[in-house]
C-alpha cells in the first residue's frame, strides 16, 4: 500500500495507486468522467462513503474541484466539510482490498472502513 500522495496541498488526497485505479476504471468507462466524492447518513458508524463517476457537466457552482492532472475530484461543500484532509488510498491485496478512506475528520470509523462518525 502506497501512501504516496500526488498533492498534499488539496483537500481530498488521492494516492499514486487510486489514482491509477481511478483511472483504469475510468477507461473502462469509455468516456471522460470525473470522480465526485461525498458523504450520505448511515453506514455503521452514521455516516458513509460514496463515490462515483459522473459526467462534468453535473458539475455544480458550488463544487469544490481538485484537480490531479487533468483528472477531476469533484466534492460539494456539505461533503467537504467532513471530507477535508481525507487521503483516499487503494490497494489490490486479496483480503482488506479496495479504496481505503483516511479520514482526519473521523473520531470513530467501521471495521469495514466504509462508514465513520464525527
Amino acid at each position: 500500500m502506497s501512501a504516496t500522495m500526488t498533492a498534499p496541498s488539496r483537500g481530498i488526497q488521492l494516492s499514486e495507486n487510486a489514482l491509477q485505479h481511478v483511472l483504469k476504471l475510468r477507461e473502462s468507462q469509455g468516456k471522460d468522467l470525473c470522480l465526485r466524492v461525498g458523504v450520505r447518513q448511515g453506514g455503521c458508524s452514521g455516516m458513509s462513503y460514496m463515490m462515483d463517476f459522473e459526467d462534468p457537466s453535473q458539475i455544480q457552482e458550488q463544487d469544490e474541484v481538485f484537480d490531479y492532472d487533468g483528472f477531476k475530484i469533484v466534492c460539494d461543500p456539505k461533503s467537504l466539510l467532513y471530507l477535508y484532509g481525507l487521503m483516499l488510498d487503494y490497494s489490490d491485496a486479496m483480503i482488506g482490498g479496495g479504496f481505503q478512506f483516511t479520514n482526519p475528520n473521523a473520531n470513530q470509523t467501521c471495521g469495514c472502513g466504509k462508514s465513520f462518525g464525527v
